[in-house]
């Protein structure tokens, strides 16, 4: 699925950015089906009520094990693509952590942490929702990417409702970034910080993300998180 992927670019943008937007990555028809199953309670091992926990406002489901085919193997993948770079990130900002090739080898790590729960998750957000800004760690073993897929049109099936990350850069003001991506299109973002060249050297800046208030319409997205949760 991922075989015509610009790996450079999206290493260049992640390296640079800490985000990397890709273009028609799942097809519409994966789009709909993945949307469609949104009420299939049989999927899921929990639903979250955001205005309930303060997280904003909105609903999102988590995923038990077995995950659906098409997660798993976009999980997969894409775990495969990142952990190199994931691996390059550590080694400039001096952090004594390697990741393994393969998803399998990460999980491992994570249940014997007691990270047993899965974290991928399915969002719905209507007229008036949106998420804080916030980062999705779950316990001490974490990948330091995530991908969330877009599977409905903005300015057709919704207004509003941007992508948004928020880059806390030591010693300066904070940065604000504002995405928005087409159906089928997929970002690729830290999950808490990246490493940026200073003259000194690589340092730590802390990223969080978020969605904006949707102005009308229905927005769906997957979120793929790759390490297991407590």
């Amino acid at each position: 699925m991922l075989e015509k992927m610009n790996t450079d670019s999206m290493a260049r943008s992640l390296n640079e950015n800490g985000y990397a937007l890709l273009t028609n990555v799942v097809t519409d028809e994966i789009c709909n089906e993945l949307a469609q199953n949104y009420d299939d309670s049989t999927l899921y091992r929990s639903v979250i009520n955001m205005k309930r926990y303060q997280f904003g406002s909105g609903e999102y489901k988590y995923f038990k094990y077995p995950l659906p085919q098409i997660i798993e193997q976009l999980r997969q993948q894409f775990y495969e693509v990142l952990a190199p770079i994931a691996n390059e990130w550590m080694i400039k900002l001096g952090i004594d952590k390697h990741f393994p090739p393969t998803l399998g080898e990460l999980l491992n790590e994570c249940h014997q942490n007691d990270q047993n729960r899965p974290t991928p998750l399915i969002l719905k957000y209507e007229k008036g929702d949106w998420n804080a800004l916030h980062q999705d760690l779950y316990g001490e073993v974490y990948f330091p990417f995530q991908v969330v897929f877009f599977l409905s049109q903005a300015n057709v099936d919704y207004t509003g409702g941007e992508f948004l990350m928020l880059e806390n850069r030591p010693r300066m003001q904070s940065k604000g970034i504002v995405l928005q991506g087409n159906k089928g299109d997929a970002v690729i973002f830290t999950t808490n910080f990246r490493p940026t060249l200073g003259t000194r050297g690589y340092y730590r800046t802390s990223m969080r993300h978020g969605v904006s208030e949707i102005r009308s319409g229905k927005r769906i997205n997957l979120g793929i998180i790759f390490h297991d949760a407590k």
